[in-house]
C-alpha cells in the first residue's frame, strides 16, 4: 500500500491488499472529513494526484464515489468542489442519524459481549487521550472507529454501509465543534454511557444514551 496515500486512514478501513481505487478513495475521504480540503474549495485533480501520490484513474474513481456520498460536488465546466457545509444540511443529517444510529445501538444491545465492551472501553480511553492532547484529527479517527465497532456488533451489513456514509458527512460538521474542550469531554462521557447501557442489557437505556449523544452534537453545532 502506498504509504502516503494511506496516511492516517482509519485502521479499520486499512485492509491488506486494497486496490488502488480503494486506497485513493480512503485517503481522499480522510482529507475531506478532517477538513484538510475546505468546504467550498475547488480542487484541482492534478494537485490531489500530487497530494496522494496516486494516478489519475484512481483519483477520478474516488471523485465520482465521493460525489455520490455527498462529500464532493462535480460542477460542469468548473471542476470539483468540496461540498459546502450548511446548518440546514446538518439538521437533516441529525434526523437521519437519530433513526439509523438508534437502530444500530438497539441491534448491538442484543449481540454485545464482554470482548466487545472491552474493545469499546479501550477505544474510548484512546479518544480521551487524544482529546487531552488536543489532537483533533486522531480523536476524529478514533471516534469513527468507535462507531464502526458498534455497527460491526449490530451485524447488519446494509445498515453499516448507510452509517459509513452518514458518519463521513457528520464528521465534517463535528470537526468544526472540536475546538471546544468541554465538547470533547462530553463526547467521552456520552460514549461511556452508551457502553454502560450496552452492558446493562437495557434497550431503553441504550436508546436514550444514543439519542443523547446525537442531541449533544446538535447543541454543539448550533452553538458554534
Amino acid at each position: 500500500m502506498n504509504e502516503s496515500a494511506g496516511e492516517n486512514v482509519n485502521p479499520i478501513e486499512r485492509k491488506k491488499y486494497l486496490s488502488l481505487n480503494e486506497q485513493a478513495y480512503l485517503a481522499f475521504r480522510h482529507r475531506l472529513i478532517t477538513l484538510r480540503y475546505k468546504p467550498g474549495d475547488y480542487l484541482n485533480t492534478a494537485q490531489v494526484m500530487d497530494d496522494l501520490e496516486m494516478g489519475r484513474t484512481p483519483i477520478n474513481q474516488a471523485i465520482h464515489r465521493l460525489a455520490t456520498e455527498g462529500l464532493l460536488q462535480i460542477i460542469p465546466r468548473k471542476g470539483v468542489m468540496v461540498a459546502p457545509l450548511s446548518i440546514d444540511d446538518a439538521l437533516e443529517l441529525i434526523e437521519v442519524r437519530l433513526v439509523n444510529e438508534t437502530l444500530c445501538a438497539q441491534l448491538a444491545s442484543q449481540k454485545v459481549n464482554k470482548a466487545h465492551l472491552n474493545q469499546l472501553r479501550e477505544l474510548n480511553q484512546q479518544i480521551g487521550l487524544a482529546g487531552g492532547s488536543r489532537n483533533r484529527e486522531k480523536m476524529m479517527l478514533l471516534d469513527r472507529e468507535f462507531h464502526q465497532v458498534l455497527a460491526d456488533i449490530a451485524g447488519n451489513r446494509r445498515l453499516a454501509d448507510i452509517l459509513s456514509v452518514i458518519h463521513a458527512q457528520a464528521q465534517r460538521f463535528w470537526a468544526t465543534t472540536l475546538s471546544s474542550v468541554s465538547h470533547m469531554d462530553e463526547v467521552i462521557a456520552e460514549h461511556n454511557e452508551i457502553i454502560a447501557a450496552l452492558a446493562s442489557g437495557d434497550i431503553q437505556r441504550v436508546t436514550a444514551a444514543t439519542r443523547a449523544h446525537i442531541d449533544s452534537f446538535r447543541r454543539a453545532l448550533l452553538s458554534t
